[in-house]
């Protein structure tokens, strides 16, 4: 099994945690700090929430069955579409999908590999 690391994701009060291959996780940490410093400059009426990457891990073991583990290509095949639903008119919001959509291609490629082996 390949190393897998956890990202833990706080939206108000709730916990949640996605799983990246471990070769990966540091980009989507990255990649929502970056999405958290610009979303406040985006002007459409209606922008997603956006959790925040409060920390990551090697291993999880769960003991609420309310926490939900999200797979990596889940969680940025809903980013996209979160954010490709946006009607963005005065920011560049291509910048940050194509931000998003990079990622998301790395991890199709990373999954596509692994069923392979």
């Amino acid at each position: 099994m390949p190393a897998m690391r956890y990202i833990v994701m706080k939206n108000g009060q709730d916990v949640s945690f996605v799983e990246m291959p471990a070769s990966h996780a540091y980009q989507l940490s990255a990649l929502n700090l970056r999405l958290h410093k610009e979303i406040d400059k985006l002007t459409a009426a209606a922008v997603p929430v956006l959790p925040y990457a409060i920390a990551e891990c090697a291993d999880v073991e769960l003991h609420d069955k309310s926490i939900t583990i999200h797979s990596g290509l889940d969680y940025m095949n809903a980013l996209e579409k979160d954010f490709s639903s946006i009607e963005e008119k005065s920011y560049p919001l291509i910048s940050l999908l194509t931000e998003i959509r990079a990622l998301q291609a790395q991890l199709e490629q990373w999954y596509e590999e692994e069923l392979d082996m």
